[in-house]
C-alpha cells in the first residue's frame, strides 16, 4: 500500500489472512503469509504523528504516509503507544487537527475493521429512520468470523446487542433474513453436494416462481446457510429447473429491501469482489460522490479482498479503481485513498 512490499496481517480480531500483493484472492482461499511492514516501530510512528500535529499547521503528508502503510493491527499499537506517551487519545487529537472526508477516512483507519463496521451499523439504526441499505451491505456480505467479530465489537463499543437492535429496527421479511445472517452459521467448506444443489434449487423454485406468494423461509435458509461454492452449484441447477436465473426470479418475486438483501447474498456468493466493485462504481458515477461508501469499502476491505476488487473494477469498467478515485476526489482525502490503493 504505502510501500512496495506485499504485506498482510494477522488480527486476532478480524481474521482474514491475506497478502496484499496477491490479486486473485477470494474469501474462500486465505493465504497464510505473515509479512509485517518492514521495521515497524509503534513508538517511532507515534512520535512522528505527534510532531506532525504540533505547532501551527498539520503535516498531513506524514499522517497519510504512516497510517496508509501500516496494517490495522499495527495502527492499534500506534494508538496505544500514543496514549502512553502523551496521555491523549490519538483519535481525539486528529479530530482536532483534520476535517471533512479526510478526517472521516483517517478515523476509519484507526478502528479495527470490525469496530468501524459496528459504528456504521449503530449509525444506521440510531435516531429516527433506519438505513436498511447499509445494514444489508455490511451484514449480507461478511463471513461467519467477520459477523462474530462485528457482534463482539458492537457489544464492546455500545454495550448493546447487535441482533436485538436489528430486530427492533427492521421488520417483516427483511428482519427475518438479517437475523438469519446474524446467526453466522453459514457452511464454509468447499465441497459441493450436487444432490443438495438440485434439491435446494427445486425448493427455491417451489417457494418462489412455482406458486403465488414467495415462501421466504426457503430462500433465507439456502441463501444464509449454504456455502458460497454450494450456492453457485444451486444457482446453476436453478437455471435448469426454472429456465431463468435466480436474480430474475428474485426481482419478479420480491421488492424493496428484501429484494436488495437477496440480490446481495446472491451476488456475494457468485463474486464478492465484483459486488464491491459495482458499489464503488455507483458511489462515483454521475454527479456527486458518495464518500462514505468509498471510505467504508476501501478501509474495511483493505486487508481482505481489495486487490481482487481492484482487478474486478478494471475488468468491468476498463479503468483502474485508482483512476476513478483520482478523478472523483481531491486534496488530502484523495491522497489517502490512493495510498490505500497503492
Amino acid at each position: 500500500m504505502g510501500s512496495s512490499h506485499s504485506k498482510s496481517y494477522d488480527l486476532s480480531e478480524d481474521i482474514r489472512k491475506t497478502t496484499v500483493g496477491t490479486a486473485s484472492l477470494s474469501a474462500d482461499e486465505p493465504s497464510t503469509n505473515k509479512h509485517r511492514h518492514h521495521g515497524f516501530d509503534a513508538d517511532r510512528d507515534a512520535k512522528k504523528i505527534h510532531s506532525a500535529c504540533k505547532g501551527a499547521g498539520t503535516d498531513e503528508k506524514k499522517i497519510i504516509e504512516i497510517l496508509s502503510s501500516r496494517t490495522s493491527e499495527q495502527r492499534q499499537q500506534i494508538k496505544q503507544k500514543y496514549k502512553s506517551l502523551y496521555s491523549k487519545d490519538l483519535e481525539e487529537v486528529l479530530k482536532g487537527e483534520l476535517s471533512g472526508n479526510f478526517e472521516k477516512a483517517v478515523l476509519a483507519l484507526l478502528d479495527l475493521p470490525c469496530e468501524y463496521e459496528a459504528r456504521e451499523l449503530r449509525k444506521a439504526m440510531k435516531g429516527a429512520g433506519t438505513d436498511e441499505s447499509l445494514l444489508i451491505e455490511i451484514l449480507c456480505t461478511r463471513s461467519n468470523k467477520e459477523i462474530v467479530n462485528v457482534k463482539e465489537a458492537y457489544k464492546r463499543l455500545f454495550d448493546r446487542d447487535l441482533e436485538s437492535d436489528v430486530r427492533s429496527d427492521t421488520s417483516g421479511s427483511l428482519r427475518k433474513i438479517l437475523v438469519t445472517v446474524l446467526e453466522a452459521t453459514r457452511d464454509e467448506t468447499q465441497e459441493v453436494n450436487e444432490e443438495l444443489a438440485v434439491q435446494d434449487a427445486t425448493d427455491l423454485y417451489k417457494a418462489g416462481e412455482g406458486r403465488w406468494g414467495t415462501d421466504e423461509l426457503a430462500f433465507n435458509v439456502v441463501l444464509a446457510k449454504r456455502s458460497y461454492s454450494q450456492l453457485r452449484a444451486t444457482f446453476q441447477a436453478y437455471e435448469k429447473v426454472c429456465g431463468k436465473n435466480i436474480e430474475e426470479s428474485i426481482k419478479s418475486e420480491t421488492s424493496g429491501d428484501l429484494e436488495k438483501a437477496y440480490l446481495t447474498l446472491v451476488s456475494c456468493a457468485k463474486d464478492c469482489p465484483g459486488y464491491f466493485a459495482t458499489l464503488l462504481h455507483k458511489s462515483m458515477k454521475g454527479a456527486g460522490t458518495d464518500e462514505d461508501t468509498l471510505i467504508r469499502i476501501l478501509v474495511t476491505r483493505a486487508e481482505s479482498d481489495l486487490p481482487a476488487i481492484q482487478e474486478k473494477f478494471q475488468q468491468m469498467y476498463k479503468k483502474s479503481l485508482a483512476e476513478a478515485v483520482r478523478s472523483d476526489t481531491s486534496g488530502d482525502f484523495r491522497k489517502l485513498l490512493l495510498a490505500i490503493l497503492h
